[in-house]
């Protein structure tokens, strides 16, 4: 006889949660807006009369506190927070009172059914039954169709959405576990940042006076003009940033933003004051130096459970962020008209990208192994390089390198001191602390301050005669060399020690257990050279065969062979959550989908892959065909081509064709980097030629089609002597645009062999 134990425990009903929501109402809205117009005007008005004597930061921080103080408490008043209950069972968010009336209607005439055993109203029951599941079908789809629309360009929230719709584990966004508090978080990241200042101020001293010295001299940068005020803005300026500006709402901010927005026609002169009274006395108000810290987990497919793979990411108020955007708008004017841009820096730059940053690098490694030539690519690695930027260090940068003095430069002090963050998480938050060093990630003034931060390092790679590109805080090396000069793998080593000494003595921690370095050219020339050297001034050379580059795989033949495999594995995940739901989405919605998970990854960085074998590219092409056939529905076995033709969609090969000539059109016409630029050449006959003013551009020359044949600088304009008159002569990028796909379309559809 077998005994045991079961233990059986009543399910409770799930308990109600109480939270405090503010429910806005049009009503609500518009008693706001005519409560807090006068207030601010009155507020304003004080303000004027007591600094028309004299101004100082008390004053200052009086009045944005007042301003602020108003907006929260007459919000408070019209729209209060109350207490509710809300359901942990709650019904589908689609459930409207059309499906919830013809539900009790289903229900009652199923009672009847049941009641009389009849067969007619069993037939009634039947017909009702379906016409509520049809109801409930047309609710579910048009739900999801108008948060699709909402958040057509929010992918993480499509995930989720997906991930929610599919059931799909792996593809759930992961959430912040409980057991990891506010003040977990908090003290992870304040250590962390400790920890690397402890480490960096024990390697100083090591560091010799005079090679400090002279890395500091390689590094210097001469600027001869200033920026000595930021200038007061006027209405029209402040409402087209206001408008521009996500509306994204933090805990900091006294109003929603998209109220914030709606008002704002009301109540632009405090606002307006407030951002040029800083402009012009160099000081950022206090209530604008605080930040609510969110962690984000660096990679979905971390341990959410672990702190080391959370990064912070700061969400400031929403005024402080507009008066943000006017100093960024005056800085780039500054640092534009005066050249100061790092050329090779495409990190948070308009007209630059990953993908303009790989072809340039790309295009250097095929012509190297074009000539023969091996090339050693190493990738830099900092640890939190944003947390840890000195703020000496660039105020010094931005008064001697850049230029920025007087009350400009008093602002930028003013906007680093007294800076305090506390985190939350789960709806709680933790105690504030100072933030001594850093630069906010999730600010608008926090990239470019980094990128001015990191301006010399250009300096001092090309002091070695070293290749380089940066975005943000990567930085990539290459170096190309025949296998037996060993005197250029010399020169790449004291390049990187002279990198590592500037990084440490501004406080930027390289770390070498990230960076990664990878040897590119013909396999028996790379494979020797590969013998010689074990590592680079102490890093290691990569054991794998490909290395992950601004999102990349870079593999050693350049064959992106890995990089096209891993798309196509992303992209068929996706289409296969994407499948599950087809049928409660509309066409439209489907295809935005498709677009937002799919037609994006195939597209991504695709200029790089310009002339590359068709096998490689077919996989792509079947993944287009996989996207097709869910989209409008056919089957397998139905020809391909009919489909994406009523689509319109181009195939993969004329995706990438497309690609290169809307960059080189940009290039042409001062839409894209200089060092694009650089890589084509207009054609100017020697003789009078009717081909003169065509528009053509010089084919370079090369030897290997497998190699320097996919260059962008060969692929380029070989594909744009081919374009028709009109096309080229287009005089604005959008006609280009439209030109261009009509001819790619006819070519790979309707062109006869």
């Amino acid at each position: 006889m077998i005994t045991f134990q079961l233990t059986l425990e009543h399910p409770s009903a799930p308990a109600n949660k109480k939270q405090l929501r503010r429910t806005l109402t049009d009503r609500s809205v518009s008693e706001f807006k005519h409560t807090v117009q006068p207030v601010l005007s009155d507020i304003l008005r004080k303000y004027s009369e007591t600094s028309s004597h004299s101004i100082s930061p008390s004053i200052n921080d009086h009045f944005v506190n007042d301003a602020l103080q108003a907006l929260r408490s007459t919000l408070d008043v019209v729209a209060p927070l109350k207490p509710k209950f809300v359901r942990q069972n709650r019904v589908a968010p689609w459930f409207n009172a059309e499906t919830r009336s013809l539900k009790q209607e289903t229900r009652k005439l199923e009672r009847e059914w049941r009641r009389s055993g009849s067969e007619q109203s069993l037939d009634i029951w039947k017909h009702s039954l379906l016409n509520y599941k049809k109801a409930l079908r047309r609710a579910r789809s048009q739900y999801y169709s108008t948060l699709i629309s909402e958040n057509g360009n929010n992918p993480r929230f499509l995930f989720s959405t997906i991930a929610k719709l599919t059931r799909s584990q792996s593809s759930v966004e992961p959430h912040v576990p409980v057991s990891l508090s506010s003040d977990d978080f908090l003290t992870f990241f304040d250590s962390k940042i400790s920890n690397i200042r402890h480490k960096l101020n024990q390697v100083i001293p090591t560091i010799s006076p005079e090679q400090a010295e002279a890395v500091e001299m390689e590094a210097s940068i001469e600027t001869s003009v200033t920026l000595d005020c930021f200038t007061a803005v006027d209405q029209a300026e402040i409402t087209s940033i206001i408008t521009s500006s996500k509306s994204s709402t933090c805990l900091l901010d006294p109003i929603p933003t998209r109220l914030f927005k709606e008002t704002f026609p009301l109540i632009n002169d405090p606002i307006l004051t407030m951002i040029n009274a800083s402009l012009e006395t160099g000081y950022v108000p206090q209530s604008f130096k605080y930040a609510v810290v969110k962690p984000l987990l660096k990679k979905p497919s971390l341990d959410p459970s672990i702190l080391a793979n959370y990064r912070p990411i700061s969400n400031l108020p929403f005024i402080s962020k507009i008066l943000e955007r006017v100093v960024v708008k005056q800085l780039y004017c500054h640092l534009q008209d005066n050249s100061h841009f790092e050329d090779f820096q495409s990190g948070f730059r308009p007209h630059h990208s990953t993908e303009t940053a790989l072809v340039r690098v790309s295009n250097d490694l095929l012509l190297a192994s074009e000539k023969g030539l091996l090339s050693i690519l190493v990738l830099l690695d900092l640890s939190a390089a944003f947390d840890t930027i000195d703020h000496g260090i660039l105020l010094h940068r931005l008064e001697q390198d850049i230029g920025i003095r007087g009350s400009a430069l008093q602002w930028f002090k003013s906007y680093l001191s007294d800076r305090y963050q506390f985190v939350n998480v789960n709806g709680h938050s933790s105690q504030c602390t100072r933030v001594n060093y850093g630069v906010p990630q999730g600010s608008v003034l926090g990239p470019i301050l980094f990128t001015l931060y990191m301006l010399p390092l250009g300096n001092i790679i090309r002091k070695h005669s070293i290749n380089f590109h940066c975005y943000a805080d990567d930085t990539q090396l290459y170096l190309s060399m025949k296998p037996d000069q060993n005197d250029q793998i010399e020169k790449l080593n004291a390049c990187i020690s002279d990198i590592k000494t500037w990084m440490t003595i501004n406080y930027l921690l390289l770390n070498p257990e990230k960076t990664e370095v990878i040897i590119l050219g013909p396999k028996n020339l790379r494979d020797a050279l590969s013998a010689q050297i074990v590592s680079l001034d102490g890093i290691s050379i990569a054991p794998n065969s490909t290395v992950r580059n601004l999102g990349v795989l870079l593999d050693q033949d350049l064959s992106f062979k890995a990089h096209i495999s891993q798309a196509c594995r992303t992209a068929f995940f996706h289409l296969r959550n994407i499948a599950k739901i087809r049928n409660i989405l509309s066409k439209s919605d489907a295809e935005k989908l498709i677009h937002a998970f799919v037609t994006s990854r195939l597209d991504y960085c695709n200029s790089l892959l310009a002339a590359c074998p068709k096998s490689s590219l077919r996989s792509l092409q079947l993944v287009q065909n996989a996207a097709a056939r869910l989209l409008a529905g056919t089957s397998r076995r139905d020809h391909i081509t009919p489909v994406l033709v009523s689509l319109h969609w181009l195939p993969v090969d004329s995706r990438i064709k497309f690609k290169i000539l809307l960059l080189t059109y940009k290039a042409l016409h001062g839409m894209a980097p200089s060092y694009i630029k650089d890589l084509i050449v207009p054609y100017h006959p020697m003789r009078t030629l009717r081909s003169q003013n065509a528009g053509l551009l010089v084919v370079p020359r090369i030897s290997k089609s497998t190699v320097g044949g996919r260059a962008f600088s060969h692929q380029a304009p070989v594909l744009w002597n081919k374009l028709p008159a009109h096309v080229r002569e287009a005089d604005s990028v959008s006609t280009f645009k439209v030109r261009l796909k009509t001819f790619l379309f006819g070519q790979a559809y309707f062109q006869t062999s």
